[in-house]
């Protein structure tokens, strides 16, 4: 038996629900599937764990499948707000411990806020602001925001820095910066030391605040 937070219901099966079902199921959980379209469950039987066709609006019929013993839920129904709304209702009364909710634009937001979700995703504005970012600095890969202003950034070094320490590249205290470790293929190695010297196409792991992140990035 599953514990109840490794047991996920994923409520909406278009391109962004599928995409969070499939990968919880990677990471080896248990991920219930709903939807009302017919169509959309049957492409994804096979492939979770469970999954059921009913309309969520219902509290009796999502009780009937066994929503209630679930963990946690995503609400990523498409464009009836309506719908995600009420759904979010019906799995608070049920009493799901986690629900994070898809909304469609910023007065959803609100409401879904004020319903007391524990996490309400914008994925357009979310992945916008992600892909700016790469954009306006190629060096870096990816980064995760960790609230009041600091960030983790993974960089990849250029090839002009082969050898170069830390140190070297002032990545250090002073300017507002810790060099978490660094990535060398599938290799993660811890940077203790300073002057220990990197290879070009090492993907630094950076903490540090926005501005001074952005300033190393473009001094690259």
């Amino acid at each position: 038996m599953a514990r109840p937070d490794t047991k996920f219901v994923v409520i909406g099966l278009g391109a962004f629900g599928t995409t969070v079902a499939q990968e919880l199921l990677r990471f080896g959980n248990h991920v219930m599937g709903i939807d009302a379209n017919e169509k959309l469950v049957s492409r994804l039987a096979d492939t979770l764990t469970s999954s059921a066709i009913l309309d969520s609006t219902d509290e009796a019929a999502l009780r009937e499948a066994g929503v209630d013993r679930y963990g946690a839920a995503l609400v990523a129904i498409g464009t009836n707000i309506e719908a995600s709304i009420l759904t979010t209702m019906n799995l608070k009364l049920l009493g799901l411990k986690t629900i994070w909710v898809k909304a469609m634009n910023r007065p959803h937001h609100r409401i879904l806020s004020k319903l007391g979700v524990d996490r309400v995703i914008l994925p357009e504005q979310e992945m916008g602001r992600h892909t700016a970012q790469m954009l306006n600095n190629p060096s870096i890969q990816d980064y995760m925001t960790l609230g009041n202003g600091y960030s983790v950034v993974n960089v990849v070094l250029p090839e002009r820095y082969d050898g170069v320490s830390a140190a070297k590249l002032r990545i250090t205290a002073e300017r507002g910066l810790r060099l978490l470790g660094m990535m060398r293929g599938t290799e993660f190695i811890p940077c203790e030391d300073p002057d220990r010297p990197m290879k070009c196409d090492d993907r630094l792991v950076i903490l540090g605040k926005r501005a001074d992140l952005r300033a190393f990035g473009d001094a690259l």
